[in-house]
């Protein structure tokens, strides 16, 4: 497989969309945030950690690499692609590696689908310090139970105004609800759709606007 998964217009705004920790870049969820944010007029690049690809590889499951080579890899990732605002972002993991990035460099914007507040079972070490030097706007689409930051703990944080949530009822950590609850998945995910899609286009114009 190449290195990259390219889709899309060249001047689309573009969105470089990073994995979750277990899951690779063309999986189901990956699959359709991607081909629906194309058909929403944006340019999406996926890559692999090199976990992952190591993964993919030996047909071995791995654990993820530590945070410094996640971050290393982003930063590379973004310097081979050399595009100009890339809004980043990912699934879980690869989100919270870009809300990190976005502490540093100069990006329009930042999207997270279901961000690991803490690690599963450990809700005392909540992972948001970093968000005070956010220098982005970040958009965050959260299952309301999702078991790495339900709604009633995210209640009890303080994030700064330029980290907005999007809440998805009863939606776990890849936005799916209960059924019982009478929502459906792929309702939420269209909606999740179309809230990064019109971040996305808000934020690089703005950007553009400012650097013209």
């Amino acid at each position: 497989m190449n290195q990259f998964i390219v889709q899309g217009e060249d001047n689309a705004p573009t969105f470089v969309f990073a994995h979750g920790a277990g899951a690779a870049m063309d999986c189901a969820f990956m699959n359709f945030v991607a081909d629906g944010l194309v058909k929403r007029g944006v340019r999406v690049i996926r890559f692999e950690f090199p976990y992952m690809q190591q993964q993919r590889l030996t047909g071995k499951r791995r654990p993820p690499d530590r945070q410094p080579k996640l971050l290393e890899h982003f930063r590379w990732v973004l310097d081979e692609l050399s595009i100009k605002n890339p809004v980043i972002g990912g699934k879980s993991m690869g989100g919270r590696m870009a809300t990190l990035l976005a502490t540093e460099l100069d990006v329009p914007g930042v999207i997270v689908l279901g961000y690991p507040f803490h690690a599963l079972g450990k809700p005392e070490k909540v992972r948001t310090d970093h968000f005070c030097q956010l220098r982005a706007p970040v958009l965050i689409c959260q299952g309301e139970r999702d078991s790495m930051g339900s709604k009633e703990e995210i209640g009890q944080y303080r994030l700064p105004g330029g980290v907005h949530i999007e809440w998805f009822a009863d939606g776990d950590h890849d936005l799916k609800p209960r059924k019982v609850s009478g929502y459906e998945h792929e309702s939420h995910l269209i909606t999740a759709l179309d809230k990064v899609s019109q971040f996305i286009h808000e934020v690089t114009t703005e950007k553009t606007r400012i650097t013209a």
